[in-house]
């Protein structure tokens, strides 16, 4: 029986650049950055929860072969490899915090059926929701 998720892997262009925006920026912490047989494994979580780790990946060679690399980091500059949607508890105050510490809002907060929703790229491109999301029982009872 599958339990949940154990890793995420999010692609990046550069895995400095990413530790500083999704840590200084977005307040994650680190959970392992370290070397291993010439491969840098670096995940972020957010806080306080290390059971939902994310690897930052920067897709090249060894891990992805070419062109393969070279077409997952087209699509990524263009903001075409989305990855999902972060929760927080407040979508409007996080985004204003986000945006004093230089995020660009790209979709500004909006009532949804599900919850409050919002959008946002990271420095490489990704495309990213930011959601305070309703209960199963509140989506229920709207539709």
């Amino acid at each position: 029986m599958i339990t949940g998720f154990a890793l995420v892997c999010l692609n990046v262009a550069d895995l400095d650049q990413a530790k500083r925006f999704y840590v200084d920026v977005l307040g994650f912490e680190v959970g392992i950055d370290r070397e291993l047989d010439g491969f840098r494994w670096l995940t972020v979580h957010p806080p306080g929860r290390p059971d939902q780790p994310m690897m930052l990946v920067v897709p090249e060679p060894p891990v992805v072969p070419e062109p393969i690399a070279g077409q997952l980091r087209s699509l990524l500059a263009r903001g075409y490899l989305g990855i999902g949607a972060l929760a927080t508890d407040d979508c409007r105050a996080t985004c204003a915090e986000l945006q004093a510490r230089g995020v660009h809002i790209t979709e500004e907060p909006e009532e949804r059926f599900y919850g409050i929703d919002a959008a946002f790229r990271d420095p490489f491109g990704n495309h990213w929701r930011l959601t305070q999301p309703r209960t199963l029982d509140e989506i229920r009872a709207t539709t």
